[in-house]
């Protein structure tokens, strides 16, 4: 795995995406020290260039980006994510996990699978009425 981020550490994630926004919301429930900030990437008023990503790139794998510039891909994101979390006995053991050398391919397989079966998951709608979540920020 990379280097561990600087925080803050902002995360790229769908906010259409029902399955993206929860795991996001879920992160963003258990950070109490403002380490992680959450970029909804579907949101009208998204604009990618200044990252040097295509929107694309952003919509096929869930990024992360620390203070540092540091980009996270995929699972490296979900790693940087858990370095939020120093004293969770929980996160510090997926994060050593996924760097096992037997895990680690293991774990990106499976993001790829998820990556490319993510489009057909279901949209979020009743709670995101203009087709995006602002997690974090007042509705």
């Amino acid at each position: 795995m990379p280097e561990k981020p600087v925080f803050p550490l902002r995360i790229f994630f769908d906010g259409a995406c029902s399955v993206c926004s929860r795991e996001i919301e879920h992160y963003a429930r258990l950070d109490r020290d403002g380490r992680l900030i959450p970029v909804d990437i579907s949101a009208a008023d998204f604009d990618p260039q200044p990252y040097g990503i295509s929107l694309d790139r952003f919509m096929y794998e869930l990024h992360a980006i620390d203070a540092e510039g540091r980009v996270y891909r995929g699972v490296e994101s979900f790693w940087a994510i858990w370095q939020a979390f120093p004293n969770s006995t929980f996160f510090g053991f997926l994060g050593r996990a996924v760097t096992l050398p037997i895990i680690q391919p293991l774990a990106r397989l499976s993001y790829q699978v998820f990556a490319r079966l993510r489009p057909y998951l279901p949209k979020r709608k009743s709670d995101c009425a203009s087709g995006t979540c602002r997690i974090g920020k007042p509705k």
